[in-house]
C-alpha cells in the first residue's frame, strides 16, 4: 500500500488529536518525519531506527514517529519490539485508521509465529485492531482486505467465516473494485475452488488501469497450482506491465520472489530484483535489504560467488539486525 507522505500524515494527525492531548513541549518536525518516512521507504532500517528512536515518544508528531518506528520494526520482522510502537501510536492518537491497521498486522504475523497457547489470544486481538481501523474508516480499503483476508482464512473459533469475508468484499466493492476482487480469489482459495479463484484473480487484472502487481497475485495462484507455464507468462506480464508504469517498482520484487519459490527462471527473477534495487520507487512493502539477500542467492545459484557475497554485505548494511535466514523465500 502507497503511504503518504510522513508530512501529510503528520498534518492529518495533528487535526484527529483531540484538544489538549499534545503536548506543548514538545514537537517533532515534519522535515524529520519526513526523513523518517523515506529511509523506511528505502528500506535503510538501521539509519531508520537511529533516528525515530532519538525522538521523542510524547507531542505533536509523536504518533506518526512511533508507527514508523512500528513499521521499520514490522520490516525486520521483530514483533514485541513492532507490537510495543504501534500501541505506543494508538495511545497518543488513537483515532487514526492506519494505526490500528499496523498493530492489527503485526498482531498477525505475532500469532502466526507464537505458541499454540498464545495464538489464539494474539489473533483474536488483531481481529479486534482490524475492526477498529475499518469503523473509524470504513473508506480504507487495505484495512478492509486485511480484514477480509482475516475472515476468509481464521477458523470459526477464531471470528473467520466466508459469509463474514464476502461481506467485506461487497463494501471494497465501493471502494476499490480491484481489492474487492482479489479478496474474493482469496476466499475462493480459502475454500479450494479454484476455478473461482482463477476468474477473480484475473477480473483484477483486468480491473486495474496499472496491473503489475495483479499480474503477480495471478503467477502466485499458478505457483500454488504447480502450473508453472502459466504462472511464467503472468510473471512476464507483469514485467510488461512495469515497463509501461514506472512507479511500479513493487511488483518486480513480488514477481521475482513468485519465480523463486517456484524454482522458476532465476535469471529473469535476478533481473526483477536488479531492476527493482536500481530504481526510485523502493517502498517498504519490498524492503530492500531483503531483495538483496534474495539477489545474493540468485547470484549464488547463477555462479556469481563475488556478487553474491557484495549483495550480502549491502543488505547487511541496510538493517545488520536482519537475519538472512528470516527471508522464507530460500
Amino acid at each position: 500500500m502507497r503511504r503518504l507522505a510522513a508530512a501529510l500524515l503528520w498534518l492529518a494527525a495533528a487535526c484527529l488529536l483531540p484538544a489538549g492531548a499534545v503536548s506543548a513541549g514538545a514537537q517533532i518536525p515534519a522535515a524529520t518525519l519526513t526523513q523518517a518516512d523515506v529511509l523506511l521507504q528505502n528500506g535503510q532500517a538501521d539509519q531508520a531506527i537511529t533516528l525515530l528512536s532519538s525522538l521523542p515518544t510524547s507531542g505533536t508528531g509523536a504518533d506518526v514517529a512511533q508507527n514508523l518506528l512500528c513499521r521499520v520494526r514490522f520490516m525486520l520482522q521483530q514483533w514485541p519490539q513492532a507490537v510495543t510502537a504501534c500501541q505506543l501510536a494508538i495511545n497518543l492518537n488513537g483515532q487514526n485508521s492506519d494505526y490500528h491497521m499496523w498493530l492489527g498486522r503485526v498482531l498477525g504475523q505475532q500469532a502466526g509465529h507464537a505458541s499454540i497457547f498464545s495464538a489464539y489470544g494474539i489473533a483474536k486481538h488483531s481481529l479486534s485492531e482490524m475492526q477498529t481501523a475499518v469503523q473509524l474508516n470504513p473508506k480504507n480499503g487495505p484495512a478492509l482486505s486485511d480484514l477480509g483476508d482475516y475472515y476468509a482464512q481464521a477458523p470459526g473459533i477464531a471470528g473467520g467465516g466466508a459469509d463474514k469475508a464476502n461481506g467485506i468484499a461487497a463494501r471494497l466493492d465501493k471502494v476499490d473494485a480491484v481489492r474487492a476482487a482479489q479478496l474474493r480469489g482469496d476466499i475462493a482459495m480459502a475454500q479450494k475452488d479454484y476455478t473461482t479463484a482463477e476468474q477473480q484473480y484475473r477480473q483484477a487484472v483486468s480491473a486495474a488501469h496499472h496491473p503489475a502487481h495483479e499480474w503477480t497475485v495471478l503467477g502466485a495462484f499458478y505457483k500454488s497450482r504447480k502450473q508453472y507455464s502459466d504462472m511464467q507468462t503472468a510473471i512476464q506480464s507483469c514485467v510488461n506491465a512495469e515497463a509501461r508504469d514506472k512507479a511500479a517498482g513493487v511488483p518486480l520484487y513480488d514477481g521475482a520472489g513468485v519465480l523463486i519459490e517456484g524454482k522458476q527462471n532465476p535469471q529473469l527473477a535476478e533481473q526483477m530484483l536488479t531492476n527493482y534495487l536500481a530504481g526510485s520507487q523502493k517502498s517498504e512493502e519490498a524492503p530492500a535489504f531483503i531483495a538483496y539477500i534474495r539477489l545474493s542467492r540468485l547470484k549464488q545459484q547463477l555462479g556469481d560467488a563475488t556478487g553474491a557475497q557484495q549483495d550480502l554485505n549491502s543488505a547487511a548494511a541496510l538493517a545488520h539486525e536482519f537475519n538472512p535466514s528470516q527471508d522464507a523465500k530460500h
